[in-house]
């Protein structure tokens, strides 16, 4: 898989751009603030129907201006796919795929895959267990369109008991939630098996990578944690969740929400043994997100025959000369779209210059 060209129109800070990608290795290079990230934003805005930096849509219109447009051409196992992605005046998105209109995110995912890192990405490591579940989500529904259905079908009997749990605090609802239930063991151990899958894969994969990184001196484990008695064959999911939300069912009614299932589990982080959520530098959690990240890289390939689209934001920086080098032979092989200043331009590139909004060399045509 591989970006052709994208095309930028009102789109944060550019006006008017068009920048042609080359297979293996592009840099977008220039000084902070000219646009490099706004790049790779609109890159995964059309990947997966939303921004890695904001939930407001509007501010990705070049201020002054009433809409954006972003133009992504792709080459997916040897086929043209165009998307062309617009956001109005009142931060509405639309999409069309090959010039048909895409009505639903789960139609979008699977056309353009990529994985996205940036410095933002080491919180991935120390924050809350909602953004482990989110790189999970965002991967595996990548994939697996069966597991994004399963995870809108959960979220959304989710929201309606908590609702129920909510309004009726002091009723009889005993027979509405064994309906909500049922419903969310039966989706989430959908979600809780490919979760499961999916972490035991990358822990292979990114062990590898993450066992390079440190210079061969520490070893990452990642695992599955759960607080519904997950940890069991597949055929035992659903029962073993649907009593674990049974037995949780007055202190729910308590507190006013669900608190056991798939959107409260984690992933447990661990460097030769130890807790990484607790103990990690931030050296060290810059390295296991990236191994993370390559190792999802690895996965989309294999999974789906062809690899992602990696996009990488301000991670040279962060990395020595060895360290640099290392990651840079990990990304051949595969479509990669780098952001760096111009003192961090590795060789070999094709190398496209950003300045205030504007592609100023390169592979461009403006």
């Amino acid at each position: 898989m591989k970006i052709l060209s994208l095309e930028l129109q009102n789109f944060r800070n550019y006006s008017q751009a068009v920048v042609r990608f080359a297979d293996g290795l592009n840099v977008l290079y220039g000084q902070n603030a000219s646009g490099k990230t706004n790049m790779l934003e609109s890159v995964y805005l059309c990947s997966v129907f939303h921004s890695p930096r904001t939930t407001k849509d509007k501010e990705m219109i070049l201020l002054g201006q009433d809409k954006a447009r972003v133009k992504v051409v792709l080459e997916r196992k040897f086929r043209k796919h165009t998307i062309v992605l617009q956001i109005d005046a009142q931060g509405k998105k639309k999409v069309a795929v090959d010039g048909i209109p895409v009505n639903r995110a789960g139609e979008l995912l699977g056309i353009l895959g990529v994985v996205f890192f940036s410095p933002d990405e080491m919180k991935l490591v120390k924050e809350a267990p909602q953004e482990r579940r989110r790189f999970l989500d965002v991967g595996i529904s990548q994939q697996q369109k069966a597991y994004f259905i399963a995870l809108q079908r959960y979220n959304k009997t989710l929201k309606q008991k908590n609702n129920l749990l909510k309004d009726c605090k002091y009723q009889n609802i005993d027979d509405m939630l064994d309906v909500w239930d049922a419903s969310l063991a039966k989706e989430g151990a959908i979600i809780v098996q490919k979760r499961k899958e999916y972490i035991a894969t990358l822990n292979d994969a990114a062990r590898k990578f993450h066992f390079a990184l440190s210079g061969e001196k520490e070893t990452l484990s990642l695992s599955y944690e759960s607080g519904a008695k997950c940890d069991c064959d597949d055929s035992q999911i659903e029962s073993n969740l649907y009593k674990a939300i049974v037995e949780s069912r007055q202190k729910d009614k308590d507190l006013g929400f669900c608190t056991v299932g798939p959107h409260r589990d984690d992933i447990k982080i661990e460097i030769n043994g130890k807790d990484s959520r607790k103990f990690a530098s931030q050296g060290q959690q810059r390295t296991i997100a990236l191994a993370m990240k390559l190792g999802e890289v690895i996965i989309y390939k294999n999974e789906i025959g062809e690899p992602p689209v990696l996009l990488l934001d301000d991670v040279l920086s962060e990395l020595d000369e060895n360290r640099q080098t290392t990651l840079l032979k990990m990304t051949e092989g595969f479509q990669t779209i780098l952001t760096c200043t111009e003192y961090d331009l590795p060789n070999n590139a094709n190398k496209i210059n950003i300045k205030d909004g504007t592609v100023v060399g390169g592979r461009i045509n403006n």
